[in-house]
């Protein structure tokens, strides 16, 4: 170690360094069906399979409190470990949620905090069974971790897509980047002349997104009702570019995108023209979007076309071919991992 070069986290990225950290990781319990890799861990308890999962907030790299309400902020910490359990095809049950706050941070101000938790536990339907409060030096600092059941049958994982698989999404994408865009750029403008009042009126739809943000527990219903069969399934949180690598590189199959298929909304669209940002960049690489991306069998297309909440937006070939995107002209573009990274955007 003392003549080797220390390897700075930026240069490995977030999922090259958790692949670095856990590759020696080796299940040794017979109920643990499944550890890091997936959206959730599993747990075989006999009659049916907990699933697991942990989200981490920290101030200044995952949210910014000068735009940020803070009841938000709990509502959102929340949605986000939700998400992955639903993208596991599981309902979710229990939180325990553990955060490290500063002396800057008062009584009623986290009151507030866990107000917007509490909002999330009705809607859902989920308790908060626990946690823990700790001191920090600066800052805030919130861990969740959220716990759900499902059939042993009924989980879907990241592995499973097969070839000639439809590719599906949920909802619309680009979203919550914009929303993020525009709160940064606000914040901007409020830096420079704190006499400014941001003017936000005609952007309710991306705020939302960003700051409030809802776990698609009704599609994961609709795709019950209408007998859909899933092959893999992971929530869209850092990006549709690198959730679909995710599910080719652990399912080993290759995809093509369709880049004109990918919805957006029509505020998002013009938002981006705003920003001199096209709207796929945003759609493709921004995040934050918590809609479900999923891969069904050709064979389900009929159920699954006129479904007015899902997109066919691709299909999954062979490892051989390889991943990419397919523009209005017909031309193939590589499609690379462009989202958000936990380490390198930090």
């Amino acid at each position: 170690m003392e003549n080797k070069r220390p390897t700075p986290l930026s240069e490995l990225g977030e999922f090259a360094l958790i692949d670095t950290l856990t590759q020696s990781v080796k299940l040794k319990q017979a109920t643990s069906l499944k550890g890091v890799g997936d959206d959730c861990a599993v747990i075989d308890t006999g009659e049916d399979c907990l699933v697991m999962t942990t989200d981490m907030l920290a101030e200044g790299i995952h949210f910014d409190l000068i735009y940020t309400p803070l009841k938000h902020l709990g509502y959102k910490a929340v949605v986000v470990n939700l998400s992955d359990v639903y993208a596991m095809n599981a309902s979710p049950t229990q939180i325990t949620v553990s955060i490290a706050v500063s002396s800057k941070f008062s009584v009623e101000a986290l009151e507030e905090l866990y107000s917007g938790i509490y909002l999330a536990c009705e809607k859902y339907g989920v308790d908060l069974v626990g946690g823990d409060t700790v001191s920090s030096l600066t800052g805030l600092v919130i861990s969740i971790t959220a716990i759900g059941r499902a059939k042993k049958e009924d989980i879907r994982y990241r592995n499973a897509a097969k070839e000639n698989d439809l590719i599906c999404v949920s909802g619309d994408l680009g979203a919550a980047y914009l929303g993020l865009q525009l709160l940064e750029r606000e914040k901007a403008l409020y830096e420079e002349n704190k006499e400014i009042q941001p003017d936000l009126a005609s952007y309710d739809y991306v705020l939302g997104r960003q700051l409030k943000p809802e776990a698609r527990n009704e599609i994961i219903r609709l795709l019950k009702e209408k007998d859909i069969k899933i092959n893999a399934m992971i929530d869209i949180s850092d990006g549709l570019s690198s959730e679909i690598l995710h599910i080719c590189k652990q399912s080993e199959v290759g995809c093509k995108i369709y880049l004109e298929k990918i919805p957006i909304d029509t505020t998002t669209i013009m938002i981006s023209e705003e920003f001199k940002l096209e709207p796929t960049i945003a759609a493709l690489h921004g995040g934050e979007d918590y809609e479900l991306l999923f891969t069904v069998p050709l064979s389900e297309y009929d159920k699954v076309k006129d479904l007015r909440e899902i997109s066919i937006i691709g299909n999954i070939t062979s490892k051989d071919e390889k991943t990419f995107m397919i523009n209005q002209t017909g031309q193939l573009i590589p499609l690379a991992a462009q989202g958000w990274d936990g380490v390198k955007n930090d």
